[in-house]
């Protein structure tokens, strides 16, 4: 069976690039457009893992993490922060939020694969 990831991210391209690395390499994928539409597409799902944005509306990467984390079901699954931002400061926040790792845009393809690898096989 296919691992599943979910992508979330507010930019339409990011979310195909992302998609199509990952589809790619024979995983399925799940996107969705920002933490709110992530949150409504995990229930019930069984993701393997979330590839998500930082700053996006309605619920950030930050925010969507700690949704995700408060939820028994979704307790220890990887989540990747993948932005531009690369502070010090926000790294720490997600880290404190419950990310796993953390990937800066722009990213290559084969460093994504190399991630989610490492991460959940």
């Amino acid at each position: 069976m296919a691992k599943c990831i979910l992508t979330v991210d507010d930019s339409a391209s990011i979310r195909q690039m992302v998609g199509f690395t990952l589809k790619a390499a024979g995983y399925e994928v799940i996107e969705a457009v920002d933490g709110v539409d992530a949150l409504a597409k995990l229930n019930g799902s069984k993701v393997g893992m979330i590839i998500t944005d930082l700053n996006m509306p309605n619920m950030n990467g930050i925010e969507l993490t700690r949704a995700v984390r408060a939820e028994a079901a979704h307790k220890f699954v990887p989540i990747v922060l993948l932005t531009t931002e690369s502070q010090d400061g926000k790294k720490q926040e997600g880290r404190a939020a419950g990310a796993t790792g953390w990937i800066v845009k722009p990213f290559k393809p084969e460093q994504l694969l190399a991630v989610v690898k490492k991460l959940i096989g």
